[in-house]
Formats: structure tokens, C-alpha cells, sequence
């Protein structure tokens, strides 16, 4: 079973920010891989959703990218914008705090 278009669309953001917190740095393919990884294969992310994401983040100022070649191709990597990061940090605990209470709304209905 893999995670729904609708439980994404809200997240996507959130998992995005929380990547590129950790890992300071990445591209878009690397984000769909290590969110694939991460999720044990539950969430798979397609360039069709990545992208569209990264660019709202970006035009939002949350996030900044740049280009390099990489190998003969050219590579747009992206990072948090520091000025964000305090938004950013508030933005990924208010998804941690919403998930521990939909379990507990789920909890007793498995």
C-alpha cells in the first residue's frame, strides 16, 4: 500500500523543509529518493509533485536554489534560507503535533 495524492498534499511542504533541514542541501531526485527510503517505500514522490512543491517553497522565500554541472549535466540545488528557519522549524512541529493527535484519534478505532 503506498500513501494517497490526498495525505501528500497537505505534507509535502513539511517533508520537503524537514529534508533539506537535515541534509542542508539537495536536489530534487535526491529528495524523492531518500523520501522513498526513509518511508520504507510508502511514500513515493514523482517529478509531476516534487517540483511544482519546490517551486511554490521557493518563490515563498522559504527556500533558495542554485545550478551547478554535475557529471556534464546541470544539477538545481536546493537549501533553506536561514532567514526561514525559525517558520520552518515551527511549520514541521505543528505536523509532528497534528500526527500524534490523529493516532490517538485512530489508536482506538484499530
Amino acid at each position: 500500500m503506498k500513501a494517497s495524492k490526498e495525505f501528500l498534499s497537505g505534507t509535502l511542504s513539511t517533508i520537503i523543509l524537514a529534508l533539506l533541514k537535515e541534509n542542508a542541501e539537495m536536489y530534487g531526485y535526491e529528495i524523492c529518493q531518500l523520501t522513498k527510503e526513509k518511508s520504507e517505500g510508502y511514500i513515493s514522490l514523482t517529478e509531476g509533485a516534487i517540483y511544482p512543491a519546490l517551486h511554490k517553497l521557493e518563490k515563498k522565500g522559504l527556500i533558495s536554489a542554485s545550478k551547478r554541472q554535475v557529471n556534464g549535466r546541470t544539477r538545481k540545488y536546493y537549501r533553506i534560507n536561514k532567514k526561514s528557519e525559525s517558520l520552518i522549524n515551527q511549520q514541521i512541529q505543528l505536523l509532528n503535533i497534528f500526527s500524534e493527535h490523529v493516532q490517538k484519534i485512530l489508536k482506538p478505532a484499530l
